[in-house]
């Protein structure tokens, strides 16, 4: 039986899913049918979650919201019971994708539109209204898109896309789609063309938000589970144009999308798994020979691109290595020539290996010395160069002792380190003044930042950014509602929100702060977009929601959703005890390679223990970690938790753990993990 036969035509779900206890439809005719998949971004989650509860409230009809929960360790699904008990919710016990998961709560609903919506999204309250209105006025159309914003307003292109044909995947491919956004023929993947505030027939919607009408999908089939993460959306809408319904692009309502759950779009990994979707459309719906070509531009495109990635990152990250390594050679090559005329004892020229091979071993010491003293880390700190360039200075000079062949001066060593220190410090002096305009290198930058709402909710912003260790200075809060003139205002209202563009200019405004409890998601929406175009450098905007301890926001359309929140400020995501962390992997897996033949036989799974070494090693792995509990970022995967050790007769409930581990990470130190380690060493070889 095909995979949505049983979906088409037909209400006997039970056949189809067997697992699943199947709820009937109420007497009452749904309206609309929210399905929401959630992996790990509680804090999104909770804000998508209240946008659609007032969206549903200003429906004016009956409506049901699922959230298809993947096996989520950082307490969504008690988030959602205990905030929002009209949800059905359904948890799976594993990961088994974004179709799946979706297609779980497709075969459950009741409506008579379903929506598909990201976790990571803010719907206006009149957005559901909208949309089943324009649908209800027009009986062609089975699919149905909204205009998206990211997290600063900015108008995000895949609001209205194109089929991804041959040719259209090429023009995307190859930065030609681009080069020229507005043209009809090589910008058709965005269709960049057409104008975003009307309305238009479009051929694929965003899986971000996706509104169907109920019965074109009982005709088209269900979500294809091929497809793990992109691509389902394109296919979806292919067919659902196929079948002879139309799909619109609608401007009348705006939701927010973070992106927050997403891969990073300049990531490789978002590379492979984007272009490879595309493969599996490209064989799916086009003629054989056709497909093959399509695959290999697209294969090769995927090679293009992820090495560009690879290339772009390797540069960004490198860039203040390399400069640093340059200065320290420039300043070496002069104080060679300077000493050899000045103060050698026999005034010869050092032979060449010293600038081609001495020197760059110098500088690779000095700097690597300088890279695990912190010299890189924010903020600057003087003390962190001395002291790297300094154990680097004595460790060059100690190993000289050892190679007689390549001792040469040590005058030109402690010379070097000098230099070394020096160099470093100006370049970070350069950086900062073209970038700040002072010399104040040691003080940490501070956001300036604006609160819009209530005196009420600006306290609570306050108290929220305060124990989360955010540096930032609080100008004060901006009024949603107009003040009497007569009232006496407090020292920390800024004014009215009809003034904050002015605020946002007199106080030198780096980010904003909107309380969710005060003001609309429309009325926030509307001052996203139309601030930025009043300051040649956008505002930095986050929402805190009602009753949240969330405060969320995004920096731009390719980055994910970041948020403050008390659990924020954690020893093991600070830059030093991550560079720590992974400097205790490597050693650890390199010695217990090494000592293999001695300890696999102790170990409970030998043949993972020895892929758990090879793991950890490539940095797939880390041996210690949070399983339980979700950090403030994404972090490796883990062999062991915290919680491992505290295993008792008695399992641990899932809060315990949690609590464990948050423990583990507040006051984390890489002795911890070597405790851990000694402590569940028979169990290293586990999944």
């Amino acid at each position: 039986m095909p995979r949505d036969a049983c979906r088409t035509g037909t209400r006997h779900w039970q056949l189809c899913l067997p697992f699943v206890a199947v709820r009937s439809c109420p007497a009452a005719p749904v309206k609309l049918s929210v399905v929401i998949v959630n992996y790990n971004v509680c804090y999104f989650l909770e804000q998508a979650l209240l946008s659609v509860r007032k969206a549903v409230e200003k429906l004016g009809a009956p409506a049901e919201v699922f959230v298809v929960d993947n096996n989520s360790v950082d307490g969504s699904v008690a988030m959602v019971r205990a905030r929002f008990p009209e949800v059905i919710l359904l948890e799976n016990k594993d990961n088994p994708g974004f179709s799946k998961a979706n297609n779980q709560a497709l075969r459950r609903v009741c409506g008579q539109y379903v929506l598909l919506l990201n976790p990571d999204t803010v719907v206006e309250e009149d957005t559901f209204r909208l949309c089943c209105d324009f649908m209800d006025a027009h009986p062609e159309a089975g699919g149905l898109g909204v205009k998206m914003l990211d997290g600063q307003g900015k108008f995000l292109p895949e609001s209205k896309r194109g089929l991804p044909t041959p040719k259209v995947a090429f023009f995307k491919m190859f930065g030609l789609a681009q080069l020229f956004p507005r043209s009809r023929t090589f910008g058709r993947y965005h269709l960049g063309y057409l104008d975003k505030d009307e309305t238009h027939a479009v051929e694929v919607l965003s899986g971000a938000f996706m509104l169907m009408r109920q019965r074109a999908l009982d005709q088209v089939g269900l979500l294809d589970e091929d497809y793990f993460m992109y691509g389902e959306d394109i296919d979806l809408s292919y067919r659902l144009t196929r079948g002879g319904w139309k799909n619109y692009y609608f401007p009348g309502t705006r939701i927010i999308h973070y992106k927050g759950e997403s891969t990073r779009r300049t990531s490789v990994n978002y590379v492979f798994v984007f272009y490879r979707a595309m493969v599996i459309f490209a064989r799916k719906h086009f003629a054989p020979g056709r497909a093959g070509i399509f695959s290999l531009l697209i294969n090769l495109a995927i090679w293009l691109r992820a090495g560009a990635a690879v290339a772009r990152r390797l540069l960004t990250q490198a860039a203040p290595v390399l400069l640093d390594a340059a200065l320290i050679y420039g300043g070496m090559y002069f104080l060679k020539v300077y000493w050899e005329n000045n103060h050698k004892y026999v005034p010869t020229p050092y032979p060449p290996q010293f600038m081609l091979v001495a020197v760059p071993v110098y500088i690779g010491v000095w700097l690597t010395a300088a890279y695990f003293s912190g010299a890189y880390d924010k903020p600057v700190r003087i003390l962190r160069i001395v002291r790297g360039i300094f154990l680097g200075t004595v460790l060059i000079s100690a190993g000289s002792n050892f190679f007689d062949a390549w001792r040469f001066s040590k005058a030109l060593i402690i010379l070097g380190g000098a230099w070394a220190v020096a160099a470093l410090l100006l370049r970070r002096l350069l950086t900062h003044f073209l970038r700040h305009r002072n010399f104040h290198l040691q003080k940490e930058e501070q956001k300036n930042i604006a609160i819009v709402g209530s005196a009420a909710e600006s306290t609570r912003v306050r108290f929220l950014l305060e124990n989360a260790g955010v540096r930032a200075r609080i100008m004060g809060y901006v009024s949603p509602l107009p003040v009497a003139a007569q009232e006496v205002a407090p020292p920390d209202l800024l004014g009215e929100l009809r003034q904050l563009e002015d605020i946002i200019r007199i106080y030198e405004v780096d980010e904003v702060i909107f309380c969710g409890k005060d003001l609309s998601a429309s009325r926030i929406m509307a001052l996203m977009v139309h601030l930025p175009q009043q300051r040649q450098h956008p505002v930095g905007y986050k929402i805190l929601p009602e009753d949240s301890q969330y405060i969320i926001g995004s920096t731009n359309k390719d980055s994910p959703g970041d948020y403050y929140t008390l659990e924020i400020a954690l020893n093991l995501f600070q830059p030093q005890h991550i560079r720590n962390k992974r400097v205790l992997d490597v050693l650890t897996s390199l010695l217990l390679l090494l000592a293999s033949p001695l300890v696999v036989w102790v170990m409970v799974q030998k043949v993972g223990f020895l892929r758990n070494c090879l793991r950890v090693l490539a940095g797939n792995r880390t041996w210690v970690g949070l399983h339980h509990a979700a950090g403030p970022r994404r972090m490796t995967q883990a062999i062991l938790s915290p919680a491992d050790a505290g295993e008792t007769t008695a399992p641990l409930s899932e809060a315990t753990k949690r609590r464990v581990e948050l423990l583990y990470a507040r006051d984390y130190a890489t002795s911890t993990d070597l405790r851990l380690l000694l402590r569940c060493f028979r169990w290293l070889g586990q999944e």
